[in-house]
């Protein structure tokens, strides 16, 4: 059975992109296949991790397409070109718009660093995740992989996994540990979760 075609999205150090990477070489991720990885940013260390694992990689900025739709048209041209049936946004920071999500529906999948619906949405990115959970003096935090929508951080959750908060946490230290302990766990688990399902559909169909 033709394993399912992956594309990662991202936009920086892509230590997401080596959880991933590093599940498909120890067999977490065994449904499904990184064929393609493409970047919003030209220097984006995430396609140094790419070349090192021999995984195609193009750069598609906003910029250099003058603007959201025809961006958004470049991606799609790859992800067709190379015939993905998956696509894992792994730190990419670029919001989608509706028109794009709908094409892929159910294909698209996404890392959230909190336990969402808690501080998530518009303008819950990175640090500023956890500095708001320590704001708001929250026990427990932790990661949500979730479908893409038109709705940021909206889509139907796959898995999420809890992670404590220590006396001590700043968000830097925060930010760590659900990284190690949820971020680089779900991912890889998700992705496989829904790649063996995408792997059944086409199946059903042939």
């Amino acid at each position: 059975m033709d394993k399912t075609r992956i594309a990662v999205l991202v936009s920086g150090g892509g230590t997401n992109l080596q959880a991933l990477i590093d599940a498909q070489k120890n067999g977490v991720l065994k449904s499904g296949e990184i064929v393609l990885v493409i970047s919003n940013n030209a220097i984006a260390y995430a396609l140094t991790r790419a070349a090192e694992a021999g995984i195609p990689a193009l750069t598609v900025t906003k910029k250099d397409c003058g603007g959201q739709e025809p961006f958004e048209d470049a991606l799609i041209a790859a992800l067709e070109e190379h015939r993905i049936d998956l696509i894992v946004l792994a730190g990419f920071m670029s919001i989608l718009s509706e028109r794009f999500t709908s094409r892929f529906e159910r294909r698209i999948i996404n890392v959230h660093p909190s336990l969402i619906p808690s501080f998530c949405g518009k303008g819950f990115y990175g640090l500023k995740v956890h500095e708001a959970a320590l704001a708001y003096g929250v026990k427990v935090t932790g990661a949500t992989v979730h479908f893409v929508n038109e709705i940021p951080d909206g889509g139907r959750i796959i898995l999420q996994k809890a992670v404590n908060i220590l006396p001590d946490d700043t968000p830097q230290s925060l930010q760590k540990r659900v990284m190690e302990r949820a971020e680089w766990v779900i991912l890889p688990e998700a992705a496989e979760l829904v790649s063996s399902q995408i792997q059944k559909e086409k199946e059903y169909r042939q």
